[in-house]
């Protein structure tokens, strides 16, 4: 925590930025260890030079100083409607250039910053803390690892609850929970929230993100596992493609040509190459079996201090529009995905889905899960 309030400081002095006023669930989260639950009021941390201070809504007791890294909490109540920007004037008052997110500002709440600070400018300072963001730490490396087995652990779950009538929503209750236990045995004086896991079965595997539904799984679907631990902000994610008893030999072959994208990305992932390459010469080993146009997003993205509601490292996904280039200490995961529309052989969504560190002179998979036809053709009593 001291490493990245000392970054973000050092960042801040050649900036000439007095003070930043962080407010995303992220950023508060990245340097102050604290996870607000916003519910409709504003939180905050607030870093100068000197100090940290994070700025909590009086409705959560004394539960964000307990968090807050360093002990440095004001609480404000909701009597009246200025009393979050009260607090902050406390703490940052005399600044004159101010450190705010612009990607997460909205206009209500930048019109409020103005209004009550006149004097101040406003910078952004939300990129420039996405860049740190991007290099993780041996601690947080260490950190996602653990999260990693935990995720193993889920996936193991869904396919010993999936079977021929089971609904998705019990699958995933059963990889939920034990994820949970997981967590909880591990960081036994940890936060549980957030932990969750999606199970999709048939027309439901078009989309990464499809919730949860009681559809009842039949033989010969086509299945997605996806199991999410959640650990102090950290999000990591197991992806798998799998079929109930049986699978046609068209859905084989498609699972098959994804497999290959997978194994050769992982293999590009590597320090000095560029993103936007990567993306480009995964598209040629899916145009080559006519199924670019079945593609549905980036092959990867940044793993970190993030959640499907909030936060990501934009700068670091695979995409054709991201120059980034790789660099040891990134964390980064490798997940092709194509969807079959439901009227063609073959139909259903496909996603494969590891998270590698990058290392000088290669990667580093922290994901173990097999993957694959000869693995994940499952019958219930896998």
């Amino acid at each position: 925590m001291q490493r990245r309030l000392d970054a973000i400081r050092a960042y801040m002095k050649d900036a000439n930025i007095d003070a930043a006023l962080f407010t995303s669930y992220h950023c508060v989260n990245y340097y102050s260890d604290f996870l607000y639950c916003q519910f409709g009021r504003r939180y905050g941390f607030l870093v100068d030079h000197d100090i940290a201070t994070s700025i909590s809504a009086g409705i959560d007791g004394g539960q964000p100083w307990r968090r807050t890294f360093g002990g440095r909490n004001i609480t404000y109540t909701d009597w009246q409607k200025d009393n979050y920007f009260h607090a902050i004037r406390q703490l940052a008052g005399g600044a004159k250039r101010l450190g705010i997110e612009f990607d997460h500002v909205n206009i209500d709440l930048l019109n409020l910053l103005k209004s009550e600070f006149p004097d101040m400018e406003f910078v952004d300072i939300a990129a420039p803390s996405m860049r740190l963001r991007m290099i993780k730490s041996a601690e947080e490396i260490a950190h996602i690892e653990k999260m990693t087995r935990i995720a193993d652990i889920g996936g193991a779950a869904c396919v010993e609850a999936a079977a021929v009538g089971v609904t998705e929503r019990e699958v995933a209750l059963h990889s939920t929970a034990t994820m949970i236990r997981e967590i909880a045995k591990t960081w036994p004086d940890g936060e549980l929230l957030d932990t969750w896991t999606w199970f999709q079965s048939g027309i439901n595997t078009d989309g990464a993100h499809n919730p949860v539904t009681s559809r009842k799984i039949e033989k010969g679907d086509i299945l997605s596992l996806n199991c999410f631990p959640m650990v102090a902000g950290y999000y990591v994610a197991l992806e798998r493609t799998l079929f109930a008893e049986e699978a046609s030999d068209e859905h084989i072959r498609l699972w098959q040509v994804n497999c290959d994208v997978h194994d050769r990305g992982k293999e590009l992932l590597v320090p000095g190459a560029k993103c936007s390459d990567i993306a480009k010469e995964l598209n040629e080993m899916y145009a080559e079996k006519d199924l670019l146009q079945y593609r549905s997003f980036g092959y990867g993205h940044s793993f970190g201090v993030l959640c499907h509601y909030y936060g990501r490292e934009a700068g670091l996904e695979l995409r054709e529009d991201c120059d980034t280039v790789l660099e040891p200490g990134m964390v980064i995961s490798m997940e092709p995905m194509i969807t079959i529309p439901d009227h063609l052989p073959g139909a259903g969504g496909y996603r494969e889905h590891d998270i590698l560190v990058i290392e000088d002179g290669g990667n580093r998979n922290i994901t173990g899960f097999p993957y694959g036809p000869e693995h994940l053709i499952v019958n219930g009593n896998a």
